[in-house]
């Protein structure tokens, strides 16, 4: 009878050591704060004993560990994952509320995305301006980081092209960090890549009185200056809703708001 292949499992241990020193944390610290002794700590670390629910739940918490990793704490330490994942069409109230928020802001733009800046929904005003960009960057799942700065995307559009990719590069660095999906990785090395346009205006410092960076998009009407704000939900039990944000955007300035109201009259059907 042929030998079974070996089958690898993960160990809570050392899943929970990463995440400890992800965050930057000591074991006195993190025991401190979680109730715990330091042995106590130091024994789950190294896996000399196997720590209950309550206890990861615990540690969880306080690393601030996003729901799809809890799962992968609770299979290594042997109980059943605790958070379901259910696609955005099945969310229920949850979706009506982003359908809602996104609707609720027009005639600004506004999208939700998944923890990998993966579309999930968008207003008819954020649709807009991806109308004009290549076909396969549509293609889905479509990424939104991609779809804005590749060479075949919004980026020849894009006034402020090399501040606004270093400010997205800060982001998925961020996000990678506070949650190790290695996909991030490789978006942040792929949007690393992406060349300047040639015919991009030469970049100009923010104003003394500018509270943040906006986002400088040239449009058939004039160009579009917005500050964009990134809304998650509170609480959440499902790992889907855990890893959703709202990002909608708002005029940085008087002619922006008055264009984006003007393109909202050109798309109204009538």
């Amino acid at each position: 009878m042929p030998a079974q292949p070996a089958i690898r499992t993960e160990s809570v241990g050392p899943l929970l050591r990463s995440w400890r020193e992800r965050r930057g944390r000591s074991q006195l610290d993190v025991s401190i704060a979680a109730d715990l002794s330091t042995r106590h700590l130091s024994y789950v670390e190294t896996g000399r004993s196997t720590p209950g629910r309550g206890v990861l739940d615990k540690l969880a918490d306080e690393l601030e560990i996003p729901l799809r990793e809890r799962n992968r704490l609770y299979l290594a330490a042997g109980y059943a994952p605790a958070y379901p994942e259910r696609p955005f069409a099945n969310l229920g109230a949850a979706r009506k509320a982003v359908e809602a928020v996104l609707t609720g802001h027009e005639p600004n733009p506004a999208l939700a995305v998944d923890v990998r800046w993966e579309l999930l929904a968008a207003n008819r005003p954020a649709q807009s301006m991806f109308t004009d960009i290549a076909p396969h960057l549509l293609e889905p799942p479509v990424n939104v980081l991609r779809a804005t700065l590749h060479p075949d995307g919004l980026a020849p559009r894009i006034r402020n092209f090399t501040q606004w990719r270093d400010h997205i590069l800060r982001r998925v660095r961020r996000q990678l960090s506070r949650t190790a999906i290695p996909e991030l990785r490789e978006l942040r090395d792929e949007l690393a890549a992406y060349p300047v346009p040639a015919h991009e205006a030469a970049a100009e410092p923010a104003a003394a009185d500018d509270l943040a960076m906006p986002l400088v998009v040239e449009s058939a009407h004039g160009n579009l200056s917005l500050l964009y704000t990134t809304t998650v939900f509170g609480s959440p039990f499902d790992v889907t809703l855990d890893e959703i944000a709202i990002e909608t955007f708002f005029p940085a300035d008087s002619s922006t708001a008055a264009l984006l109201r003007a393109m909202a009259d050109l798309t109204v059907p009538s």
